[in-house]
């Protein structure tokens, strides 16, 4: 009896753990088919959801952006986008019929950047056929280090890169792109740092005398993030004096390398600009390019915004001299209007790249592949995973071809010198130049309380309140969205920064810029 309890026992749970065994691989198999169903196209739910979210896109993103009429931003604040998006996400999942609503929302509480009067900044107005790019490269999800898993995508990177070297006329460059024009910029410094010193890659930068790196007073802001980034310290910046229209003055540079040296610091990179932020200034390459070749200093060119111009003949002569640099970053996303971000980093010296920034990672970059292994670009690069960001830049120029490039820059420049116009003979407007050698035009505008006074410090002062106060009206109103800033390197008060690009807008809309700043700024 005592020995057929426990084989009794054994029998039952034998037979329990064999049903319970059976349920539960059922429910596991059940689980794993309803698992699969949610992530599969081929299921008619999935398909459909895909076909509702394709058409409120073009419903209620795209068309509407279109129309000069409809708002450039529904603006609330913080805490009440918050509640209004209902951000909070919990155990259970939200119907499909819910995220098409929240898809709603999230249109409803963004800035429509593609609007015709969307002004505030370097970009605006995507390229249809770059939107299509971006869409199939989210699609294709690649991730573009090595052939074998991008092999169109590394191809295509290899020819347009192929393009932009010829357009900057280096006899023999590539490129890579990068996540940004300001990431662009600081692998310029990379490649500056090994350029003057290869053992830097094994050593670093200890125990060596210390670098400088050379900016003008209105460069971008990214060099000193660089510096930080890499290690120089913010301390290694040496900004260059700019004339009063924003362009780096030579003879001070030529100042600056010398003090360098003459302080046991080394001048190891200068960062010229095709198109400053602000004012949209043009140095002068070739002036800069002889100084920098008398010194060897690494010579990079930041054209992430004006690197446009270089598309068209009647207007790249502002880049004369542009092939006598090691390297040049340029936004294809900002004045050519393909989708954010294309940020492409081109450099003159083939192979310079991969010399800087190869460690052959024997799990991607096995020599014994069936094919060429050259093809594999990953080690371009200081990142691993990439998106395929070129897909919105070639499909864009294949559409579009070069002669309709370099005209939608073309007509951005008419508009740009229609606006100046406008600005300088219309009451209560002041242009902060004379002239621009880009599309940004800046201007004060003076309401009529401050007309016909006296300009003392405290006039200004008054000035500067007025830009903030008509941004924000325009801003609550939706009709329209300008920056605006001081200067503190000219001694400059917040004056507005238009920024004229988008291929939609035309003089009506210019003028609808100076007409709604003065129905604004008539009370402040």
């Amino acid at each position: 009896m005592n020995k057929l309890i426990p084989n009794l026992t054994r029998l039952l749970y034998s037979k329990h753990s064999s049903f319970l065994f059976r349920n539960r691989t059922m429910a596991s198999q059940t689980s794993s088919k309803s698992i699969a169903q949610d992530y599969s196209y081929a299921e008619p739910e999935i398909q459909q959801f895909v076909k509702d979210f394709s058409k409120l896109i073009q419903d209620e993103a795209l068309t509407p952006q279109t129309d000069p009429n409809t708002k450039v931003i529904n603006f609330r604040q913080p805490l009440d986008l918050q509640k209004f998006l209902d951000v909070e996400i919990e155990e259970e999942p939200v119907s499909r019929e819910k995220l098409l609503e929240l898809g709603r929302k999230v249109i409803d509480g963004s800035v429509v950047s593609g609007h015709p009067r969307f002004f505030n900044q370097l970009y605006s107005g995507i390229d249809p056929y770059s939107l299509f790019g971006a869409w199939l490269a989210e699609v294709l999800n690649c991730n573009v280090h090595t052939y074998e898993v991008a092999p169109v995508m590394v191809t295509l990177e290899n020819y347009i890169f192929k393009k932009l070297s010829s357009i900057i006329r280096y006899q023999d460059g590539e490129g890579v792109f990068c996540p940004g024009g300001s990431f662009c910029n600081i692998m310029a410094i990379h490649l500056a740092k090994l350029k003057y010193d290869p053992t830097l890659k094994q050593k670093g930068v200890f125990g060596i005398q210390p670098m400088a790196l050379l900016t003008s007073e209105d460069a971008h802001y990214s060099l000193a993030k660089g510096a930080n980034f890499l290690g120089f310290g913010t301390d290694s910046i040496v900004k260059v004096k700019t004339d009063d229209k924003g362009r780096v003055i030579p003879d001070d540079l030529e100042n600056k390398i010398q003090q360098c040296k003459q302080n046991k610091t080394t001048p190891v990179m200068f960062m010229a600009t095709c198109g400053t932020t602000v004012l949209g200034a043009y140095d002068d390459l070739e002036a800069v390019a002889d100084v920098c070749k008398r010194h060897n200093v690494w010579m990079h060119v930041d054209a992430a915004w004006g690197g446009g111009v270089m598309l068209s003949d009647k207007l790249k002569h502002l880049t004369k001299g542009v092939e006598r640099s090691d390297s040049v970053a340029w936004n294809i996303h900002k004045m050519s209007g393909a989708g954010i971000q294309c940020s492409a980093l081109v450099v003159k010296e083939k192979g310079f790249l991969e010399k800087c920034n190869a460690y052959r990672a024997e799990y991607l970059f096995q020599p014994d592949k069936l094919y060429d292994t050259e093809y594999d670009i990953g080690d371009r690069t200081v990142q691993c995973g990439r998106k395929n960001d070129v897909l919105k830049v070639w499909l864009m120029w294949k559409g579009r071809g070069d002669k309709a490039m370099a005209a939608r820059v073309e007509k951005a420049f008419e508009n740009a010198k229609y606006l100046t116009e406008k600005v300088r003979s219309t009451e209560g407007f002041r242009l902060v130049l004379p002239e621009y050698q880009c599309t940004n035009i800046s201007f004060w505008y003076i309401p009529p309380r401050l007309r016909g006074k006296e300009e003392t410090p405290e006039w200004w002062q008054e000035v500067a309140k007025i830009a903030p106060n008509i941004k924000a009206r325009m801003m609550l109103k939706g009709s329209m969205m300008i920056g605006y800033q001081p200067m503190s390197t000219k001694g400059l008060v917040n004056f507005f920064r238009v920024i004229v690009g988008n291929p939609l807008c035309e003089k009506s809309d210019m003028d609808f810029i100076v007409e709604e700043i003065a129905r604004l700024g008539e009370s402040v």
